[in-house]
């Protein structure tokens, strides 16, 4: 499932990688909040470098975006975040036939916006 993304969230830089505290900077959020939720959350898994620093794809800082608003903004436990997480992703794989007509409904628009 794509992470949705708050519409008040931060520009994400081009970038594949991002360190720690460029992470902590998009998200507002303090470094130790971000490894605590390392632990919580298995999707936010940054790969370390030989020397031990952490370093974020685009997809995890995404992620760390999507939690903030879950857990800030929307006020939902850890655990329900967590469950609405795993929820999303559910459903995104549980049901072909819904993304298919999605999909048939988006390259019918396209279609009409070429003729």
């Amino acid at each position: 499932m794509k992470t949705p993304i708050p519409a008040t969230a931060p520009a994400i830089p081009d970038k594949l990688y991002f360190k720690i505290g460029e992470v902590s900077r998009i998200a507002e959020l303090p470094t130790h909040v971000l490894r605590f939720w390392e632990s919580e959350f298995p999707k936010i898994a940054p790969k370390r470098t030989a020397s031990g620093q952490r370093l974020y794809t685009r997809k995890e800082v995404e992620r760390v975006l999507a939690i903030k608003d879950l857990l800030y903004r929307r006020r939902f436990t850890i655990e329900g975040a967590r469950q609405h997480l795993k929820a999303g992703d559910k459903d995104e794989t549980a049901d072909p036939r819904k993304l298919m007509e999605e999909v048939r409904s988006e390259l019918a628009q396209l279609r009409r916006l070429l003729d």
